[in-house]
Formats: C-alpha cells, sequence, structure tokens
C-alpha cells in the first residue's frame, strides 16, 4: 500500500504548525494508495470532524485535540483514528485493517490510536478521558 506524499505533508501541518484541526485519509482501491479526502480548518468543531466520516465506509484520520490540563496548562494531543463502521463492506474493513500499521507508522508523532466501528467510540468524552 502506497501513501501519497501529500498525507505526510498535511500531517506534519498538523503536528508542527498546528494549520488543521483533523485529517480525513482514504485507501483509493484502484490505485492502492492512501491520499488526503478531507482537512478539517483549525476552527471546526469535533462535530465537523465527526460528520466527515462516513456512515457506511471505512477511513483513517488524526484529530488533534486540544485540552487544559488542571494545572491550567495548555496541551495538545493527536488521535489516530481507524474508522471501520460495521456496515462498510467486509473487503474494504480487511483492506483497511490490514493496511493500518504500514499507514500509522508513516505518521510519527501520534499519541494515542482508537478503532471505532459506531460513532459512540470515538466521543469527545474518550478522547478527553484518554488525554488527561
Amino acid at each position: 500500500m502506497g501513501v501519497e506524499e501529500a498525507c505526510r505533508r498535511a500531517f506534519l501541518e498538523l503536528q508542527r504548525k498546528k494549520a488543521h484541526r483533523y485529517i480525513v485519509f482514504k485507501i483509493e482501491e484502484k490505485r492502492k494508495t492512501v491520499v488526503v479526502e478531507k482537512i478539517g480548518e483549525v476552527d471546526e468543531s469535533y462535530e465537523d470532524f465527526r460528520a466527515s466520516l462516513p456512515d457506511a465506509d471505512c477511513r483513517y484520520a488524526v484529530y488533534d485535540y486540544d485540552f487544559v490540563t488542571d494545572d491550567n496548562c495548555q496541551k495538545s494531543k493527536i488521535f489516530f483514528i481507524a474508522w471501520s463502521p460495521d456496515i462498510a463492506r467486509i473487503r474494504t474493513k480487511f483492506l483497511y485493517a490490514t493496511s493500518k500499521d504500514k499507514f500509522k507508522n508513516e505518521l510519527d508523532g501520534v499519541h494515542y490510536e482508537m478503532q471505532a466501528t459506531d460513532p459512540t467510540e470515538i466521543a469527545i468524552d474518550i478522547m478527553k478521558e484518554r488525554a488527561h
């Protein structure tokens, strides 16, 4: 499975420059390549991110979660999300599952990984709990 250079570039912009809130990636099956599908602007909400994940198809995503610690320090953690809804095609779920580790290794600097089959598994409260 190949990875477009735009994926690495967008991730570095999210990680180092805080230029994006999230990135959604998809696998183009014909080209056997991971590509950027959508980039969320810094001012977009978690709901915007959640709405960008298709209900019936798999995706990879990274989300830059900002929060304030108990000591009143501003922090940020990057979550890698493997989105694989139950109603997605079996072949597609298999393709995403077998390519996940290779793709995730291209994104150096991810703090947490989450796998989800429905929206409740990636609720903002779960991210908050994992980040603290």
